[in-house]
């Protein structure tokens, strides 16, 4: 139990007394970290549906909360590009004059995620992994890839469902965009950011006749090798596989 309780005390409000005698990167004066990761010159893009040309998730948000439900059961149906965008933009979309003002709220404007996803079925986009842009509402293509089903399935320790949805959401924290401001709690802030965004995704899919399921169980090597990110300075957190059910 004396380790269990060691976990835990990353959770408890105390930290809020010493933490800003570390003097934060902030309070250094250094510039703060991007809120979303750069991109090569010549990369390849898929532009999705933009916020004000929704015509799906025509439903109130009593309806939305009453169908919040764990799926594990999807149908072979796929989901359009409109449904995509309207999910991604959902958990991570701009809503104000600078891109710290989104969908999904975050300690400090900080928005410690990158939000990757892996295309199983999706009208006119080919399966593979791609990567959300916020600031631009649009996907970069990482690429093809071979047996995307049996792969999720095993980054995600043989829970053959998520093979079976139409999209998995995958998120990964860049720890320092926190850090800059909060040094010692800001882990503890990027845990309650996750279940944001995570519910989020859960409204937004009832909106379209989906199912969702959030994922905590997964290889943490295999799924960061998946997304090609470094492990140390950005990494896998969560996970939510979507499907029409």
């Amino acid at each position: 139990m004396d380790n269990i309780q060691s976990h835990r005390n990353f959770l408890k409000a105390y930290l809020w007394d010493n933490w800003n005698q570390l003097e934060p990167d902030q309070q250094k004066g250094t510039a703060a970290p991007p809120t979303q990761k750069p991109y090569d010159d010549d990369a390849a893009f898929v532009e999705l549906v933009k916020r004000e040309d929704f015509t799906v998730a025509g439903i109130s948000l009593l309806d939305a909360l009453e169908r919040r439900r764990t799926q594990r059961k999807f149908s072979d149906a796929p989901i359009s590009l409109e449904e995509l965008s309207w999910l991604l933009w959902s958990v991570q979309g701009i809503t104000g004059d600078d891109e710290r003002k989104r969908t999904a709220p975050s300690a400090g404007g900080r928005h410690p995620f990158e939000t990757y996803i892996a295309v199983n079925r999706v009208e006119g986009i080919k399966p593979g992994f791609y990567r959300y842009l916020p600031s631009e509402h649009r996907l970069l293509v990482m690429g093809e890839v071979e047996s995307l089903p049996r792969i999720l399935a095993e980054a995600c320790q043989g829970q053959k469902f998520v093979g079976t949805g139409a999209v998995t959401f995958i998120w990964t924290a860049v720890p320092y965009r926190t850090e800059w401001r909060y040094s010692l709690i800001s882990h503890k802030m990027i845990a309650v950011d996750a279940g944001h965004i995570c519910q989020n995704l859960y409204l937004a899919s009832g909106a379209i006749n989906a199912g969702a399921c959030a994922i905590g169980k997964y290889n943490q090597d295999k799924m960061d090798a998946l997304l090609g990110v470094d492990g140390t300075d950005e990494f896998t957190v969560y996970a939510a596989v979507v499907g029409k059910v």
